[in-house]
C-alpha cells in the first residue's frame, strides 16, 4: 500500500529545548523518502521515528545554518554503514558546496553508498519522475536559501455512472483508456481529471515571491513560522516568518494542510502559533508540528 506522509524528526529553530530537535523532516512518497533539512540529531530522531537509511532516495537542503544541515555528516556516514542499496541524491545550494563538501567529509569513513550530488542555483525542475516532479524556488534569508516543491502528474478517473450510461464495461474500460475512444465515445465523455497532489517545504525566508509560488495550491505545506506577530520586526530582521505570515500565505495559496514548525525558543505555548494562524484567517487543518509526529498528505478530494 502506498504511503504520502510527513514524518516529524525536529521542530526547534536555531536552539533546540528539551522537547525539540533541531530540524529535520522525512516525506514519505509512496516508495521514496525525502529528507529534508537534517539538523543536528536527526540520525537518532530517525531511530526514535522507525526511519531506517534505507529509507531515503533524496536529500534536500534548503540553506547551510547549522540548524538545518549539521546532521548531514551523521546522516551520509549511516547511509554507507547500512550499504544502503539504492542511489541517494543531495540538492542543497551550490553556493554551499564548500560546506556540502566538509560536512560529507567530517570524518574518516568507508564510502559504499552512490551519492548524486545535485545542487541548485536557478529555480524550477531538480527532478522528474514517474510519481512527482521536485522543484525549488528561491527564498529570502540572510544566506542562499531554497525551498521545495513536489507535484504529482495529473490523472485520470474513470466515471462508472457515465461508463455504464454507454453500456461501456469490463475490458472495454480499459480499451477507451488506452486508446481515447470506444464506438464514438470519446474518452473525457466517461472520464475527468485526477488532480495531482501537492506538497511544499518552505523554511528560513522573509515573505517573498518564493513562498507563494511555493505554497500554491498545495495539498500539504509544511513551513517555518519562528516567531509570533508581535515580533514581526525581529523575524524581517532574521529573515523569518511569523505565524500569522506564515498563515496568510497558506489561505491566499488555498492550502488545504497546513504545518507549523521551526519554532524559537523564547516561545513556551506553542498553542499561540495556532491562534495567530487561525487569526490570521486560516480555515483549512492546520497542525502545528511536534517531534515524532506523522502528518498523512490530505486524501484527494
Amino acid at each position: 500500500m502506498s504511503v504520502r506522509e510527513l514524518v516529524v524528526l525536529g521542530t526547534a529553530s536555531q536552539v533546540p529545548t528539551r522537547h525539540r530537535n533541531h530540524n529535520g523532516y522525512l516525506l514519505r512518497w509512496d516508495g521514496e523518502g525525502i529528507l529534508f533539512d537534517p539538523g543536528e540529531g536527526t540520525q537518532r530522531q530517525m531511530l526514535r521515528a522507525g526511519v531506517a537509511a534505507h529509507d531515503l532516495n533524496r536529500i534536500c537542503v534548503t540553506h547551510f545554518h547549522g540548524d538545518h544541515s549539521l546532521g548531514l555528516a551523521g546522516v551520509i556516514q549511516r547511509v554507507n554503514l547500512d550499504r544502503v542499496p539504492h542511489e541517494v541524491t543531495a540538492h542543497y545550494p551550490r553556493s554551499g558546496q564548500h560546506f556540502f563538501d566538509r560536512l560529507r567529509y567530517a570524518t574518516a569513513y568507508r564510502e559504499t553508498v552512490a551519492l548524486t550530488e545535485a545542487p541548485v542555483d536557478v529555480d524550477g525542475p531538480l527532478a522528474v519522475t514517474g510519481a512527482y516532479t521536485l522543484e525549488a524556488r528561491r527564498l529570502s534569508h540572510p544566506v542562499e536559501s531554497y525551498g521545495y516543491r513536489i507535484t504529482e502528474p495529473d490523472g485520470l478517473r474513470m466515471l462508472p455512472e457515465r461508463l455504464a450510461a454507454h453500456g461501456i464495461e469490463g475490458p472495454d474500460v480499459g480499451r477507451i483508456r488506452r486508446e481515447g475512444s470506444l464506438n464514438g465515445v470519446p474518452l473525457d465523455e466517461v472520464s475527468e481529471v485526477r488532480r495531482g497532489q501537492r506538497f511544499a517545504f518552505v523554511m528560513d525566508t522573509r515573505l517573498c515571491a518564493g513562498v507563494h509560488e511555493l505554497a500554491e495550491g498545495c495539498d500539504l505545506l509544511v513551513i517555518e513560522s519562528t516567531f509570533l506577530d508581535e515580533d514581526e520586526e525581529l523575524a524581517a530582521d532574521h529573515g523569518h516568518l511569523t505565524a500569522g505570515q506564515a498563515a496568510r500565505a497558506a489561505r491566499e495559496a488555498g492550502v488545504r494542510h497546513l504545518v507549523l514548525t521551526h519554532f524559537s525558543q523564547r516561545y513556551s505555548d506553542p498553542e499561540e502559533f495556532e491562534r495567530q494562524a487561525r487569526a490570521a484567517g486560516y480555515e483549512g487543518e492546520l497542525t502545528v508540528a511536534r517531534d515524532l509526529m506523522r502528518v498523512p498528505v490530505p486524501k484527494r478530494r
